[in-house]
């Protein structure tokens, strides 16, 4: 069964930090991943892009450039994302999406599995 399970969310005083993880029940080692935030009344915003291997190369929104960092743990077919200086702004569910594809970066279409969400509140 494949499935993308987040975790980590929850509520956070601005300035601080949360890591959110994505756990894949494949291997997602060539696969193309992506975490996706949508606030309230806000359309879905790509947030960050980790490019399938080799390679790996990342791609972040300019709002949360410095602040965000994207990474996987291969051994664990697990995603994360380290979220610092955080900002009341960053409120939203999060969620991890995985593409077959390559260099798909926030093509929304482009993504074959998305995960439940995790929520973020930041005041």
């Amino acid at each position: 069964h494949v499935q993308l399970v987040e975790s980590g969310g929850g509520s956070m005083q601005a300035g601080g930090s949360l890591t959110l993880a994505c756990a894949a029940s494949w291997n997602t080692y060539s696969w193309s991943m992506a975490w996706f935030r949508q606030a309230p009344g806000n359309e879905s915003e790509g947030v960050a892009f980790l490019d399938s291997e080799p390679g790996g190369t990342t791609t972040y929104a300019d709002s949360v450039k410095g602040r965000f960092t994207i990474s996987k743990d291969h051994s664990k077919n697990t995603l994360y994302l380290q979220m610092d200086s955080l900002k009341p702004e960053d409120s939203g569910m999060y969620y991890c999406a995985a593409s077959s594809g390559w260099g798909v970066e926030f093509d929304e279409s482009a993504y074959n599995y998305w995960g439940q969400g995790t929520q973020v509140t930041v005041s």
